[in-house]
């Protein structure tokens, strides 16, 4: 930064915190940018903010700054908006003090002044809206997969038998993780019967039992078998009135009944341990009279 009006913005730069601060803070109560963050914090945030607007004005490597500014703006929750809206008054104040201190401004002058606080402000918001940007798509993308990790689960409940619980809208994206998912699953588990639960599913339209349909059948040719539960009597209805056929995909109400069916195709049965026991004691109690 140099020349007349470089020297008058530094030379007054408490005046300008000083009003940016004030400005700032009105802009917080009229709408507020986050009602989570403390009234020290939103301070010490702004005293922060102006300070690395100075630096990036008189000190043109300050990339690693306004990143971890950035960052440190995302984590706290603070909107994009915070920034624009700082460094458009930043502007305003500076300009405003620079008007104020020069006297006798000739009509030609004001444009190149102008243009010199764009100069200096412009780059700021380019950059520190770019590394906001940055990190907020980065963190979105964490989030996404993470998001896919959980949205379509193979939970092994008992030897070769595994279960799906599918919650929320199903589309075409999370029926390919499902499909996939599913029959990795199958595979690795070892499993005999699937249990599919659609209990979490808002809705079930054609498309959805389209997809659910397709992933049934491809647990059929790894040679397992798909049992379909959480139908409830409006998606039945659903069902029905849509036309789609499900003669051929054993279905159950509830998961228990579910598990229950698959515990028979496995050659299990759950057995009642309490009636054993009765019957046991009724046994012993026989011998004893005999």
């Amino acid at each position: 930064m140099d020349s007349k009006v470089g020297r008058i913005v530094i030379n007054n730069s408490d005046v300008i915190v000083q009003m940016w601060m004030e400005e700032v803070a009105d802009l917080q109560k009229n709408g507020g940018y986050t009602s989570t963050i403390s009234d020290e914090l939103f301070e010490s945030t702004n005293r922060e903010f102006v300070n690395v607007i100075f630096s990036s004005i008189t000190n043109k490597e300050t990339g690693s700054t306004l990143q971890n500014f950035s960052e440190k703006l995302i984590n706290l929750g603070w909107p994009l908006s915070y920034i624009t809206d700082g460094l458009q008054v930043f502007r305003r104040v500076t300009i405003d003090l620079i008007w104020s201190k020069s006297e006798g401004i000739k009509n030609e002058e004001i444009m190149p002044i102008l243009k010199r606080v764009d100069d200096w402000v412009e780059p700021i918001i380019r950059e520190l809206v770019n590394e906001y940007s940055s990190s907020w798509e980065h963190i979105v993308s964490l989030q996404h997969l993470a998001l896919k990790e959980l949205s379509a689960p193979l939970i092994p409940v008992m030897d070769n038998i595994t279960v799906m619980p599918l919650v929320g809208t199903i589309d075409t994206e999370r029926a390919k993780l499902i499909m996939e998912n599913l029959l990795d699953g199958v595979m690795k588990h070892n499993s005999e019967v699937v249990l599919i639960d659609i209990t979490g599913v808002p809705v079930v339209d054609t498309m959805v039992a389209h997809h659910i349909i397709q992933a049934a059948d491809a647990v059929r040719l790894i040679g397992s078998v798909c049992i379909l539960v959480g139908i409830r009597p409006e998606i039945a209805q659903t069902i029905v009135n849509l036309g789609i056929d499900l003669e051929n995909y054993p279905t159950k109400s509830s998961l228990r009944k579910g598990f229950k069916a698959a515990l028979e195709m496995t050659g299990r049965k759950i057995v009642d341990t309490n009636t054993e026991t009765d019957d046991l004691k009724n046994l012993i109690k026989s011998l004893n009279k005999e």
